[in-house]
């Protein structure tokens, strides 16, 4: 009996008996008798030599597995030649539909887990690991040329390669490039040699490393210190005076102080009427921790200022008037923090010249954590590199494809 209907992926194919078992939906099918052209000869035939069954992986169905039940007709030449005849539903040698094995491509990518993606499609784990190596082999280059303006960053991987990888992307437009195994000097000034030949512009946290393996590699780029990083040694000076004198206080403003740090770092323009209360509350108490929180409006004012400044020569100017104020404040935990600041001013100085930063490479980061979190932790660094970069590639694509 054939049923007057089509499924996806079926189109021109006889379904002959849908049966429905207790876990799983078998769909009979063959393919019409047609004439079809010798593979050897070339001559035309439509000579059945033999039939035989074929079980075929597809999409779950109405929230089942569903297998095709494929009768496969086998013709013959006058030549001797036998062979299969051809359908467009399958590849050559393989147990799955195309349109299974596309959506195992993509699910897993998007998948939490490669688990996860086997569950969902009614397979096994090893079958969507193949599948995604497939996919990131095709997709993935073994190389890329890389663009004007880079951004780089470490985060946490604990793979096979080492506790922490490296990552690079595009710093115009916010798409992730590669990922290095490790974050070593050797291993980032070989890939710039080899790819960076376009590389103009550097954006990047305050590593020594990362720094000098930029300029062995490239000569004379323009490394851009992301704003984030340096703005938080004040923020710490700051705290490291706090952590100080509130270790002379009562238990009780002791450990309030430590929960409501955060009014200390606020603009004071934004508190609120309590905030502000435990602000003067606890300037009050310590000398000490006025001047640092005055010296850190300081460094508010300047930097607000220099985002809007046009002039590099005036900014360069404010920053060392900084400098100076904190020296004669001779405050020791100021004076430890702004060294660094001075070792790396240039790049400082840059990131008001040209409009980079690196936060969108710290979201990138966040979103890795979080896949290698829902994961319990991926053990070989190609999958997670894989991962993540096809993660990204493939964002707009729908989770469910079939």
């Amino acid at each position: 009996m054939n049923f007057n209907m089509e499924l996806p992926g079926l189109k021109g194919v006889n379904i002959e008996e849908i049966v429905e078992q207790e876990n799983r939906i078998l769909v009979y099918i063959s393919m019409p008798v047609k004439e079809h052209r010798c593979p050897t000869c070339g001559e035309k035939t439509t000579k059945v030599h033999d039939y035989r069954m074929r079980k075929i992986g597809h999409l779950p169905m109405w929230g089942r597995l569903t297998i095709w039940m494929y009768k496969c007709r086998r013709y013959r030449c006058t030549c001797g030649k036998r062979f299969a005849e051809k359908v467009s539903f399958i590849d050559r040698y393989q147990r799955f539909s195309k349109e299974a094995n596309q959506a195992m491509r993509i699910q897993s990518v998007k998948a939490k887990t490669f688990k996860e993606a086997a569950m969902t499609l009614g397979t096994s784990i090893s079958t969507i690991l193949r599948r995604f190596s497939q996919q990131a082999k095709a997709a993935l280059p073994t190389g890329v040329r890389l663009p004007k303006a880079i951004a780089i960053d470490e985060f946490k991987a604990d793979t096979d390669a080492g506790k922490y990888q490296l990552i690079i992307a595009n710093a115009e437009t916010h798409e992730p490039i590669d990922i290095l195994p490790n974050r070593r000097l050797q291993t980032i000034k070989t890939y710039l040699q080899t790819y960076g030949q376009d590389v103009e512009i550097v954006v990047m946290d305050m590593s020594n490393s990362f720094r000098a393996a930029v300029q062995q590699a490239l000569g004379k780029p323009v490394i851009i210190a992301d704003r984030f990083h340096y703005c938080r040694y004040v923020y710490w000076a700051l705290d490291d005076v706090r952590k100080k004198v509130q270790k002379e206080w009562h238990a009780y403003d002791r450990k309030k102080c430590k929960r409501m740090r955060f009014v200390l770092h606020k603009d004071p323009t934004k508190l609120t009427e309590e905030e502000h209360w435990y602000l003067q509350r606890y300037l009050g108490m310590s000398l000490e921790l006025k001047q640092a929180y005055e010296l850190k409006e300081t460094y508010r004012h300047w930097f607000m200022k220099a985002k809007e400044e046009k002039d590099i020569q005036k900014i360069k100017e404010g920053l060392e008037a900084f400098y100076r104020e904190i020296e004669e404040a001779d405050s020791p935990a100021f004076i430890k923090r702004i060294q660094t600041l001075k070792n790396w001013q240039v790049e400082i100085l840059n990131s008001f010249v040209f409009n980079y930063s690196n936060g969108f490479l710290e979201g990138i980061n966040n979103k890795s954590k979080v896949l290698k979190r829902n994961a319990y932790g991926f053990r070989k660094y190609e999958h997670f590199r894989a991962k993540i970069l096809l993660g990204h590639m493939y964002k707009e694509i729908g989770l469910h494809v079939g």
